[in-house]
């Protein structure tokens, strides 16, 4: 690429939501560069073999729906098993929900599938779309000037580590919770620590039960169990940050004990566990998720405790939306990049993204203090939620992604 190229949109981060905007924005007139800094045969390696290891991601019914009006779905779904039957309950207590597709009209609650085969389809429909979408890497991000606070700039003007400059219309921050770009534009975030880590690892168990994924709340921590395949089912299991090395440094015979005293023995046995990861968790909401010519999306805008598996779904839906709102822009020949503009992608994602914070953070609080009345009545809610059909189905709308406006993706339409 050659220093000073001008770009309608500049995505920095590559990642699973980055790809996914470029994706979505693949059949549009806008020219695209994608800024990575992960090196570029690393992003597009050829299809290979999964590991037993490779890291779940669930997603939700209205994430699939997104995917498909893109494109990449129908071969995602070759390596995707769906949920769909979903059992909550409490370990020693009597409370229990059960959630079935069926009652929800849709043939699946969501999908699991791995990061790995995520990022793969999605490199491969960005090689695949062209010389409006370009992909720069290994590159960074180092400055920011001029960002459409000038009346009359109505460009961005970044600054790369390999010394080249690009200007762009619109500058969309995809790169996680340590968001570069939201450094560079010292905007604060709101963040709350849990003082819990997620242990993740790939289990087998001798009684899979096809198509059923698992929320137990334990005293450790909340505990979900999602299908992959047969028999292989993908852990994350919360437990207090004090207990993580201990938990961390069991063999795995020890681990397999302690999680088949917590979850029971509804899978039957639990033979096999894969390599551990934990990771500290805490909510992150940026105070500020657009300016003039900047966009944040994903976990560069909010991350998630998850207890609700709803961090990469909350993301891919503010893909979907920004992605409507700047081609709509584009074609009534407004400015992608303007405050105008920009807020109608704020606004739009508000009430989503506070809904599901909430939730999220409700739960934690909930199913994470042990005083005797709160349990006792956390449990009648888990058998009035099942006993409540319009109750349930208004949950399933929001954990599904299907609740409120939704955007053209969302909805199974092209931009």
């Amino acid at each position: 690429m050659e220093p000073n190229q001008e770009y309608d949109v500049v995505i920095v981060g590559g990642g699973m939501v980055g790809a996914s905007l470029a994706c979505a924005l693949g059949a549009s007139e806008l020219r695209t560069l994608v800024i990575e800094a992960i090196p570029l045969d690393i992003q597009t390696q050829s299809p290979q073999q999964s590991s037993y290891d490779d890291r779940a991601i669930a997603l939700s019914y209205g994430s699939h729906k997104i995917f498909h009006s893109m494109g990449v779905w129908d071969n995602m779904a070759k390596e995707a098993t769906a949920i769909e039957h979903i059992h909550v309950s409490e370990q020693g207590q009597f409370g229990m929900s059960r959630i079935h597709s069926q009652q929800s009209g849709v043939k699946a609650l969501g999908y699991v599938i791995s990061a790995r085969a995520i990022g793969r389809h999605l490199s491969h429909q960005l090689q695949g779309l062209g010389q409006n979408v370009e992909f720069l890497s290994p590159a960074r991000l180092i400055g920011i000037h001029h960002a459409g606070y000038k009346r009359n700039d109505d460009m961005a003007h970044l600054k790369l580590d390999n010394g080249q400059s690009v200007k762009t219309r619109l500058l969309v921050a995809a790169d996680g919770g340590q968001s570069s770009v939201r450094t560079l534009c010292n905007i604060e975030v709101k963040q709350r620590e849990y003082h819990q880590s997620a242990v993740i690892a790939n289990i087998s168990c001798s009684h899979p039960q096809a198509h059923t994924a698992y929320e137990r709340f334990t005293p450790q921590g909340p505990l979900a169990l999602l299908p992959m395949g047969v028999e292989r089912y993908s852990l994350v299991w919360t437990h207090n940050q004090r207990d993580v090395e201990a938990v961390m440094a069991l063999p795995d015979t020890d681990f397999l004990q302690q999680l088949q005293q917590a979850f029971g023995n509804r899978l039957g046995q639990l033979i096999k566990t894969g390599k551990r990861e934990a990771y500290p968790l805490r909510l992150t909401q940026a105070c500020e998720q657009i300016r003039p010519r900047i966009a944040l999306i994903g976990n560069a805008a909010h991350t998630l405790h998850p207890i609700a598996g709803q961090g990469f779904n909350l993301g891919l839906r503010d893909v979907a939306t920004l992605a409507q709102v700047i081609v709509d822009a584009r074609h009534n020949d407004q400015d992608i990049g303007s405050l105008e503009t920009l807020k109608q992608y704020a606004q739009w994602r508000q009430k989503d993204q506070n809904h599901i914070i909430t939730l999220t953070d409700t739960l934690v609080r909930l199913f994470s203090n042990r005083f005797k009345p709160l349990s006792l009545a956390r449990n009648l809610g888990l058998i009035g939620m099942d006993l409540l059909p319009p109750l349930k189905r208004q949950f399933s709308k929001h954990t599904m992604g299907v609740a409120g406006r939704l955007p053209r993706l969302a909805r199974g339409l092209p931009l």
